[in-house]
């Protein structure tokens, strides 16, 4: 099970002690048990307010109302009032300071025993005093029901001189009630409770959602015969804005007030539509709503607001007939939105990256059960908690590590090792166990992955975890998948895309939430695309420079400040621990690797600077050196697990031995890494080199570029291995395979005449396409090969002299005269003289 439950409210645990120590022993009786048996099975939850007090209702053994309170984080109970009657409480809320209690009822007209034909309201709404217990003021006496909310201030503060409660009426309006208090010795009284003012603050609604935790009231109305989504945002400093307008597209017509996390009503009456918005703290706001089932299926709709786009899903069902809307329910875990219907399927959405679908988990049979949620009457009254109202009981709702890992080592699907992968890297926290125990999974799973390569996901995924919170929308330009796109199907589940209008803030230089909602629009809006970081230009720039010769002669600037960033980043690269170290990196250097390290870096600060504009040029800086760095050290990272695992040591992979099946192992892991860097453009650690393979399978990776060359690593083989016949061709295949710079001057450390032959000839196919392309005559002098009888040698050598003469080309130890000895000792050693 995916989802690991905990109990943070229990009526029987939490309540149930308490209430037999308040219950006096003459009003128990003999029964003491079933007494209290009874009272727990009145026992209801009518409210949850933002700091998680539970209030709560249940009747005594005289029928009398009572009302407690539960604080979560204190796990203790408190008396607050009682009615001395039998009363259907519909609604009830506390004030922050628990000085002011605002309850509404449903009267009985038969128990008041009232006149003949005198009109009795069927609702009331009190506000009472109740520190201490003390006056009573009428708000409201009408015949439809009123759910009452007192406003918390967003951030603890001081006791507060002036509350705030809201009255939802079903008669579809919204009112403000401003509501002053006085001390007066001990007692915390109203200041003027004939006078209260109130404000009218929302008109004609059809549905509402009050968000306890940030203070917000969402609501639909009919706006130009189009249903649209309101949003007020309640300030600590009791003032409120008219914030978001979002038109949707379902229509609401002729139905009754619905209201979600206001109506905490037992009597679970089934509704036509389940609609619900969830937000999160990263700017993401949705709407997720089921309509009436149809046989055989079930649809339901997510229109993810901050990405401009809606998602409707359908899940075949095996039996329909007993199933309501209500049944399916809606939870808010965060970066997820869960999808539940109980007994058949789980679908945890992405809500941050909702664009791929293999991001996403659909579960069923024993994966989408959900340990002590069998009951259909639930809702998430809080982030990441539920509330079983047919029991009363709270719980807290997380995403369990071991789970995911679990899931992940099982999962026989791409699309489903993709969101396990994707939910551990990124969503509930990656650790260095966690990151080591996913290392393990893809050294063990490697051919298993046909669709994606798990390390560029790890790489990338690990990558984002660190790097974003290091500025406000970082989120948004670096990226988060190796994948392009995902076209493969989800088994038991179809997935149809809308476009949808955009959310209108109607308030400027937002904040918080706000301001990242805004941000989110405007990626929307103009570059969502090309937002995120990509090595399609890296790739293209890189090869440019790499096929230019003279680069350096005509880019000197550039080239120098892109080796600065080079420079810069491998200073930056963490160091391991030398009695730790497993892995041989050489401390080689490695011109091809420094470049795109650097070019990398330059980009990667091009990218952000374009984007980030409200962040400082040497902040900006510092992120690209650090999300590089990062990269570099990622990969080793990945490699010492690998090494550890295989219980490997320094000294492996060495050219004069066989290879061990554990090292072979290790070996086509490595080659998975450079495979995985090259696909997508990413710079390697310096000096991660192999040196374990046949001499013609070695030749064929340089070819096929699995294996990468660098002086170093040539200079190890040509000092490793003898220079017998074979070992000779090896050598001198290795060094007609280097780059022309990197060739020469690795070729002459290697005293033997092959090499000389080598650089000799390279030195005279060099000078002979210059004179081609130069396209001068030569006067040739005879005057150097007077000695030399064979004339194609000696016109050869003096046409050379002549371009050396004229500053063409000459290399160091490298001349026309070390051709003519080379080519006559040559011929001396092919004749046997």
């Amino acid at each position: 099970m995916l989802l690991r439950v905990g109990a943070a409210f229990d009526p029987r645990r939490d309540v149930a002690p308490w209430l037999s120590e308040q219950t006096p022993a003459a009003e128990l009786g003999d029964c003491n048990a079933d007494t209290l048996s009874k009272n727990l099975e009145t026992l209801h939850i009518v409210n949850v307010e933002r700091n998680g007090n539970i209030v709560y209702t249940w009747k005594g053994n005289q029928r009398h109302t009572h009302i407690g309170l539960y604080d979560l984080s204190s796990r203790k109970n408190e008396h607050l009032y009682t009615f001395e009657k039998d009363l259907h409480v519909t609604s009830c809320s506390v004030n922050n300071e628990k000085t002011l209690l605002a309850a509404s009822f449903l009267q009985s007209i038969k128990e008041e025993r009232v006149p003949l034909f005198q009109p009795v309201s069927k609702s009331l709404t009190l506000l009472i005093e109740i520190n201490p217990v003390n006056n009573v003021t009428v708000l409201k006496a009408v015949d439809s029901c009123v759910r009452v909310q007192f406003l918390y201030p967003v951030a603890e503060t001081n006791t507060c001189s002036e509350n705030c409660l809201l009255l939802i009426s079903e008669d579809k309006y919204v009112e403000k009630v401003d509501i002053r208090v006085v001390k007066g010795g001990h007692k915390v009284v109203i200041e003027s409770s004939n006078d209260l003012r109130r404000e009218k603050i929302v008109d004609d609604l059809i549905w509402a959602q009050w968000d306890m935790l940030e203070q917000r009231l969402f609501y639909i109305v009919l706006k130009e015969s189009r249903e649209t989504l309101n949003c007020i945002q309640f300030y600590p400093d009791k003032n409120f804005k008219l914030i978001l307008e979002a038109p949707l597209d379902i229509s609401l017509a002729d139905i009754e007030l619905i209201l979600v996390n206001l109506d905490y009503d037992q009597e679970m009456i089934p509704k036509p539509l389940n609609l619900q918005v969830f937000t999160n703290e990263t700017g993401c706001l949705c709407i997720c709503y089921s309509f009436a089932l149809s046989p055989g299926e079930l649809s339901y709709s997510v229109s993810f607001l901050h990405k401009g786009y809606s998602k409707m899903y359908t899940v075949a069902l095996e039996r329909t007939d007993s199933l309501e809307v209500k049944d399916l329910a809606f939870l808010n875990l965060d970066y997820y939105i869960a999808v539940y219907l109980p007994g058949h399927f789980l679908h945890l959405l992405n809500t941050r990256h909702p664009d791929l679908t293999c991001y996403n988990f659909f579960l069923t049979g024993e994966d989408a059960e959900i340990n002590g949620l069998h009951s259909s009457s639930i809702l998430s009254p809080l982030k990441s908690m539920v509330l079983d109202r047919s029991t009363g009981r709270m719980f807290t709702l997380e995403i369990s590590k071991p789970a995911v890992l679990q899931f992940l080592w099982n999962s026989k699907l791409d699309s489903e090792r993709l969101a396990a992968l994707h939910c551990v890297l990124l969503h509930i926290g990656s650790t260095v166990d966690l990151e080591t125990q996913v290392i393990q999974w893809i050294s063990d799973n490697m051919s298993a992955c046909l669709a994606f390569d798990p390390i560029q996901e790890f790489i990338v995924g690990s990558l984002y975890w660190r790097m974003c919170p290091e500025a406000i929308n970082l989120d948004k330009l670096l990226p988060y998948t190796s994948l392009q796109c995902w076209n493969e199907l989800v088994p038991g589940i179809i997935c149809k895309t809308h476009i949808i209008s955009l959310p209108v803030l109607k308030v400027q230089n937002c904040k918080g939430f706000w301001g990242k909602l805004s941000s989110s629009l405007e990626c929307v809006k103009y570059a969502e695309p090309c937002l995120h970081f990509n090595s399609k230009v890296l790739r293209k720039e890189w090869d440019k420079l790499l096929s230019d010769e003279r680069t350096e002669e005509r880019m000197a600037t550039y080239m120098k400040n892109i080796f600065e960033n080079a420079k810069q980043v491998l200073h930056n690269l963490n160091t391991w621990n030398t009695e730790e170290k497993r892995v041989p990196f050489f401390q080689d250097d490695d011109y091809q690797q420094q470049l795109l390290t650097g070019l990398m870096v330059a980009q990667l600060k091009e990218h952000l600077v374009r984007h980030l504009q409200y962040v400082g040029k040497k902040k900006i800086d510092q992120i690209a050196v650090d999300y590089v760095s990062k990269l570099l050290d990622l990969i080793c990272w990945i490699m010492e697990s690998v090494w550890k695992k295989y219980s490997l040591s320094s000294w492996v992979l060495a050219f004069g031995q066989q290879g061990s099946s554990d090292e072979t192992a290790v070996f086509r892991i490595m080659c998975q890494i450079l495979q995985a860097a090259k696909g997508m453009c990413l710079p390697l650690p310096p000096g991660l080199g192999v040196r374990c393979l046949p001499s013609h399978t070695f030749l064929h990776y340089i070819d096929h570029g699995v294996l990468h060359l660098t002086d170093m690593c040539v200079l190890k083989l040509l000092k490793e291995l003898d220079d017998t016949e074979k070992n000779t061709k090896l050598k001198l295949s290795v060094l007609t395979r280097l780059p022309k710079a990197i060739g020469h001057k690795v070729g002459q450390q290697w005293n033997h005449s092959a090499s000389s032959n080598n650089t000799a000839r390279n030195y005279v196919k060099l000078l002979l396409e210059k004179l081609r392309n130069k396209k001068h005559k030569l006067r040739v002098m005879d005057r150097l090969s007077a000695e030399t009888e064979f004339l194609p040698l000696r016109y050869l050598v003096n046409m050379l002299a002549e371009a050396e003469h004229q500053g063409w080309m000459e290399q160091n130890n490298v001349n026309a005269r070390f051709v003519e000895e080379l080519a006559l000792k040559h011929t001396t050693v092919l004749l046997g003289l």
